[in-house]
């Protein structure tokens, strides 16, 4: 009989198979150094001219793409610190739309820092607690750097629009932002409520057609559906509108029945009185004034058959949700069984018709008069990765128009803000006394990531700039950033932003210095990581053929 040896300690209390990591090294720098990964992906991809990532996730889909938010998302990161990161950059996302690269680099600059700092022999608690007075100063700062008179703006003059949108635009599609940022402010102005603060991010849809290139980009106020009209009707003027959700067939009955049938003359009056019950129904609808029948469901050939003779128009809409903006476009009530409707149930559009763009047919519903709730963005472009990335941009812009609507501030872009909270920062940690003052000036520091990568990633010399940059700033010039594209006049790249007119929204880089110092400082507070044994059952890659991951 061999001598088994009792296990001690923490592995007597747990069960076996679980993992335990702690003390500066085990745990908090390589927590520190999977966050710098990740922070290390998505910084090469940061301002306008940043690199494009190429992500295939695992469903075999390729993104191509410099959109921070879809790279991490995609990306499946599976180290419990990254993972902290990405929810940062996430809350970013939703919250305001744009920026998301910013929390993310940030946030790892900020752990670099710490890193050295805990080399020097710093506690994590006294970073933590610098870090915290550095955030609260930096936001006291970003305050006072607001341009004057952008607190008050009106969201529908599309001018004051463009200036605040431009830069979150031009961060995705760098050289198109005029072209798209005009298209984007035109959509959201057109279905912008009367309390601007309603905004709805969901009216601004946006329709992807392969074929064509950037400038043949257009709005459409109202609905642009994939797919044909059914029937021969293709094209319908000043109509009024019915919808049935469950489809616009004859045998769509509540119950199940038996039909006992004798005779053949009985067969025949059965299916005599079937069409005739179906002719009533359309001839109800046709009755009622509705010009177009929308369906959520099947349209049976039968009740199609009726549909050309009355004239009526018939669509088809197998997606809930778009039979459900349809509705909110035309003002219609969805009825659920083919009826007659009432007059308050039915809907009007201008124009419903069949196009062709590009090779693909597609269904534009107008409604140009009245409430008009929905507008469309139809972008074209020549690959589907191309569209994406525009829609990505389009979307981004949206979410933009929805943040100013609640807080039109803005602050200088253009790297110019961040060398100012740098300058700033660096001045307030002269004055601390106490340990704190270290974590201050590395905090300072972490901005400086900001211009650094900007100019990296244009390919230009970044010490050489982020020097001119504090020397102008220490000058009293608050707001000269870089601008990437005049190297070739006296002052190089260093200009004056409110001359480029680059602006960047105040709350954007409000929640985005925020979330990181958050994820930062919840990152360093962590100091053993115990992980038990995973789950048994099947592994993930022994799926039945044909199942994908969800």
């Amino acid at each position: 009989m061999g001598f088994s040896m009792q296990p001690y300690g923490i592995q007597s209390m747990l069960k076996e198979g679980h993992k335990h990591l702690s003390g500066l090294d085990e745990a908090v720098l390589k927590n520190i150094d999977a966050c710098k990964q990740l922070s290390t992906i998505t910084r090469t991809s940061l301002g306008p001219e940043g690199m494009n990532k190429m992500v295939i996730n695992h469903l075999d889909k390729l993104f191509v793409t410099n959109d921070a938010a879809t790279i991490v998302n995609e990306l499946e990161v599976q180290h419990p610190a990254a993972k902290i990161l990405v929810l940062a950059g996430k809350a970013q996302q939703e919250e305001i739309g744009d920026g998301a690269n910013l929390t993310i680099s940030f946030a790892g600059e900020l752990l670099q820092n710490a890193e050295e700092l805990i080399r020097m022999g710093l506690h994590p608690s006294e970073i933590i607690s610098g870090y915290t007075k550095s955030i609260s100063k930096a936001i006291e700062v970003l305050g006072e750097l607001v341009e004057k008179g952008s607190e008050t703006m009106d969201v529908r003059n599309k001018e004051q629009v463009v200036t605040r949108m431009k830069a979150a635009v031009a961060s995705k599609q760098h050289g198109q932002e005029d072209i798209l940022c005009s298209l984007i402010a035109d959509a959201c102005i057109q279905v912008c409520p009367k309390n601007p603060a309603n905004f709805d991010v969901d009216n601004v849809r946006v329709s992807k057609l392969v074929g064509g290139g950037l400038h043949n980009c257009t709005i459409v106020r109202g609905m642009v559906l994939k797919g044909d009209a059914v029937g021969s009707i293709k094209r319908m003027e000043k109509a009024k509108v019915a919808v049935f959700a469950s489809g616009v067939d004859s045998s769509a009955t509540e119950t199940k029945g038996t039909v006992l049938i004798h005779s053949a003359e009985q067969l025949e009056n059965y299916s005599k009185t079937e069409e005739a019950k179906v002719e009533e129904l359309i001839k109800a609808v046709a009755d009622s004034g509705a010009k177009v029948i929308v369906s959520g469901g099947a349209v049976g050939e039968m009740a199609l058959h009726f549909c050309e003779r009355y004239k009526l128009m018939v669509l088809k809409i197998s997606s809930k949700f778009e039979l459900r903006r349809f509705c909110r476009t035309t003002g219609t009530s969805a009825l659920l069984k083919l009826s007659q409707p009432k007059p308050d149930d039915l809907g009007f559009v201008d124009s419903i018709s069949v196009e062709e763009i590009g090779g693909s047919r597609v269904t534009v519903v107008r409604s140009e008069e009245g409430g008009n709730k929905i507008a469309t963005v139809v972008l074209r472009g020549s690959t589907d990765s191309i569209l994406d990335d525009l829609e990505r941009a389009v979307d981004d812009g949206v979410n933009t128009y929805k943040a100013m609507c609640r807080d039109s501030r803005m602050v200088p872009g253009a790297a110019a803000t961040e060398i100012e909270l740098a300058r700033r920062l660096k001045e307030f940690s002269f004055k601390e006394t106490g340990l704190d003052q270290y974590a201050i000036a590395k905090f300072a520091e972490s901005f400086e990531m900001v211009p650094r990568t900007l100019a990296e990633n244009a390919g230009l010399n970044p010490m050489d700039i982020i020097s001119k940059l504090y020397e102008k700033h220490a000058s009293g010039n608050t707001e000269v950033g870089i601008d990437l594209g005049g190297g070739d006049s006296e002052d190089g790249v260093c200009k004056d932003v409110s001359t480029l007119n680059i602006w960047d929204l105040y709350v954007t880089k409000f929640f985005a210095l925020k979330y990181a110092a958050d994820a930062a400082c919840t990152v360093l507070r962590v100091d053993q990581i115990i992980m038990a044994k995973p789950a048994g059952g099947p592994g993930r890659r022994e799926q039945p053929a044909g199942m994908d991951e969800d």
